[in-house]
């Protein structure tokens, strides 16, 4: 009687189809399989991660520490570093040659970045219209970013001279000057003369990049403007210019990241002379490292570099945003 009893009550309790824990079965299978699939990824992702943390984070952090310490050329044998606290950044700042290096940066940053922007948006707008033989001057305009710093520091430096550089013999065929400037050492235009050779190395990557964001503004807009008579300077100011914006953004904050370092063609030129005319942090910072041993203070000055980028590159961005959401 009792399985009797059993068998009725199994009858009318409702059978869950097989159809309806398949589907679940296999939801299961699909989230188990993206699981697997995001560690497959972060797999992938780990190579890239190690590289950044040995290439990049540490030195970063390695010469943040190395500011805070007296770290000699003793230091490599001896392994010891005394803690220095403040000392190296308030030896730095305090000498007498840190306010003409932070005002020679500013202006070699400011006289760099202004003239290779203006001549190479002029150029990239040259370039935008189609002529024979255009894709080749495009090509040869490259090979001043390609050829190494120091080469064209060399070649920059024989041009320059005052004596039989290629320059003043020009000029002075030409009458244009009765006595033979010394554009590399002359206090009054050493600075001037490195700031339009980086503005020449400085130029292609302009191009470069311009004429790309240019090449992306379609060409229907412009015909549009030119029904509303806006051709020219109009077109110009109210077409290309606001479609540019994030473009002259990259162009801007990379060129003011990769000027405010630049070491090679100081270097080669006047090695931050004379009287310290061409000096920069970048400069002072590398001679009070490889030239007088004093690592501390080097990797401070380092620092103090470095937050000035940031800071120029935090203001210019948050700048450039209220000005595109307005």
């Amino acid at each position: 009687m009792a399985d009797v009893l059993r068998r009725a009550v199994r009858a009318k309790e409702p059978a869950v189809p097989a159809t309806e824990s398949a589907p679940a079965g296999r939801r299961l299978g699909k989230l188990g399989g993206r699981g697997r699939r995001g560690q497959s990824h972060l797999l992938f992702l780990l190579p890239a991660v190690a590289y950044l943390v040995a290439f990049l984070g540490y030195p970063v952090v390695k010469n943040v520490v190395m500011g805070f310490q007296h770290y000699t050329t003793s230091t490599f044998y001896t392994g010891e570093a005394p803690w220095a606290g403040l000392a190296n950044y308030r030896a730095v700042i305090s000498s007498s040659v840190f306010d003409k290096a932070l005002l020679n940066t500013l202006l070699f940053t400011v006289g760099s970045i202004a003239g290779q922007f203006l001549i190479g948006l002029a150029i990239a707008l040259f370039f935008r219209r189609r002529f024979p033989l255009s894709g080749v001057l495009r090509s040869l305009l490259l090979l001043p970013w390609l050829v190494p710093l120091i080469v064209s520091s060399a070649v920059w430096r024989w041009i320059l001279d005052q004596d039989n550089g290629v320059l003043n013999r020009f000029l002075g065929a030409l009458h244009l000057v009765q006595d033979r400037p010394g554009w590399l050492t002359s206090t009054s235009l050493a600075l001037f003369a490195v700031i339009v050779v980086n503005i020449w190395i400085g130029i292609p990557f302009n191009v470069a990049i311009l004429y790309g964001g240019l090449q992306d503004i379609p060409e229907e807009l412009y015909e549009a403007a030119a029904l509303d008579g806006a051709t020219g300077w109009r077109a110009f100011r109210h077409v290309t210019w606001p479609l540019l914006r994030p473009v002259v953004s990259v162009v801007l904050v990379l060129g003011v990241v990769y000027t405010v370092k630049v070491l090679d063609v100081i270097l080669g030129l006047t090695n931050g002379g004379p009287a310290n005319a061409t000096q920069t942090i970048a400069s002072q910072s590398y001679q009070l490292s490889f030239q007088q041993f004093d690592f501390g203070q080097g990797a401070a000055l380092g620092n103090v570099l470095i937050v000035i980028s940031l800071v120029f590159a935090v203001l210019y961005l948050r700048a450039n945003r209220r000005a595109v959401e307005q």
